[in-house]
């Protein structure tokens, strides 16, 4: 039974269920407009489905985990391939069933997302820039969701979503320059991979500046106050210092900098949104 908890990686699939909470919060400005078992459900729809993301991930790294991690669960034999995409289909379902429960918008939200994964997981981890992109899609999606349980989306939740996405898909491409020399011998055509860690560079930085260029507007547009404001500017601070360094000097070192650093602007970000959300 341990061994399929493994599989799970719990951590990660906690971390997205919080994200839905965290977009309804967003969404709803704090005040619960739903019911709380539509919450419950909200958050076990991204930790069901983020789980079932992760086992498939494991079922199809088997051959590579045998060589370079064989205690993990399905190469030492603890939990067979057959039964993990049994499991992966199983937690999958009860996922997708959650979603079904709440409302059609969040049943919409929740097949896209369960779609992307195992899309991305099957083929398209080895496609570089479009598995950059739905990466990011994934990542971006639980705080949609979570606005979803309301019946509708609103501007600043979309300009939320779109803000994690473009900075999540600059730290994929980030992620690319660390990781060329191992990705080169896997056949991973990451942006690094084909056009160099230079472009790379500049290519992450663009989406990082994309996302800075849109940060204002919830502001602008009074949809959020201006706690909101004051927090994001660190926050685009810290988009615009990491850039900067990352310009400069495109090295392996430099990006595994970097990309730590990004999730630390990234945070600041999101707690901007529910400050700025709240009060």
């Amino acid at each position: 039974m341990f061994a399929y908890l493994q599989l799970m990686r719990p951590i990660n699939s906690l971390m997205m269920g919080f994200a839905v909470i965290v977009g309804y919060i967003v969404a709803s400005k704090g005040v619960l407009n739903i019911s709380p078992s539509l919450l419950v459900l909200g958050f076990l729809t991204a930790f069901l489905l983020t789980s079932s993301s992760m086992v498939l991930n494991d079922y199809f790294d088997r051959e590579v985990d045998a060589i370079n991690n064989p205690l993990k669960p399905i190469p030492s034999g603890k939990v067979s391939p057959k039964n993990a995409i049994y499991f992966a289909a199983f937690l999958a379902f009860l996922g997708i069933f959650s979603a079904y429960l709440i409302n059609v918008l969040c049943l919409a939200i929740a097949l896209v997302s369960g779609i992307v994964s195992t899309a991305y997981n099957g083929y398209f981890k080895k496609t570089g820039f479009l598995g950059n992109l739905m990466v990011s899609l994934c990542v971006a999606i639980p705080f949609i969701f979570g606005a979803a349980m309301l019946g509708k989306i609103p501007l600043h939740v979309l300009i939320f979503f779109t803000m994690v996405f473009l900075a999540n898909t600059g730290r994929e491409i980030t992620k690319g320059i660390v990781d060329v020399i191992g990705d080169k011998s896997k056949g991973i055509m990451t942006v690094a991979v084909k056009y160099g860690e230079f472009f790379a560079s500049k290519l992450a930085v663009a989406f990082y500046m994309l996302a800075v260029f849109l940060s204002p507007l919830p502001w602008l547009l009074g949809l959020l106050s201006i706690y909101y404001l004051v927090l994001v500017v660190i926050a685009d601070a810290g988009f615009l210092y990491s850039s900067i360094v990352l310009l400069k000097n495109a090295s392996r070192n430099t990006a595994l900098k970097v990309k730590k650093d990004v999730l630390l602007w990234m945070f600041i970000g999101l707690v901007a949104f529910l400050i700025g959300s709240l009060f």
